[in-house]
């Protein structure tokens, strides 16, 4: 066993981290006004680039695509869509009920540059694919070295 010498500022650091992540928590998953309301909910998200272009997808499944809209400006994309629920029945008793619905807004950071007019938007099997374009200064360029 090792010796190692008590710092106490790494248990405010971790104490800290602590604090962030409950406010977080608390703060970014609910409604505004509605402190005690339930978590909303946000579709799962990836997003990656190719050499050509940047790629979101989300995981939408039972949300007409009539009803989402995506706006791309030059480092982020903004979508907004809403869930509809069915309409509980009557003589229905439900046991469980964990489908979320309800409108939701999800903004995601773009890692490079676009050409937001360019933008193209796919839904297929649940899946909202939305492809765009870098921007000419964020695609890498190669420059031939001439020796003498």
């Amino acid at each position: 066993m090792s010796i190692r010498r008590w710092d106490p500022f790494d248990e405010l650091t971790s104490l800290r981290e602590s604090m962030e992540r409950l406010f977080d928590d608390f703060f970014t998953r609910r409604p505004a006004g509605r402190p005690l309301a339930p978590a909303m909910w946000e579709p799962a998200v990836e997003v990656f680039e190719t050499e050509g272009e940047v790629v979101f997808r989300a995981e939408m499944p039972g949300i007409d695509p009539q009803s989402v809209d995506v706006t791309v400006s030059e480092d982020s994309l903004t979508l907004k869509a809403e869930a509809r629920a069915e309409a509980e029945q009557k003589g229905r008793n439900y046991y469980r009920r964990e489908l979320r619905y309800g409108a939701f807004q999800r903004s995601v950071a773009l890692p490079t540059s676009v050409q937001t007019d360019q933008a193209k938007a796919a839904f297929k099997n649940g899946i909202l694919e939305v492809r765009i374009p870098k921007a000419e200064r964020a695609k890498a360029k190669t420059v031939r070295v001439e020796v003498e």
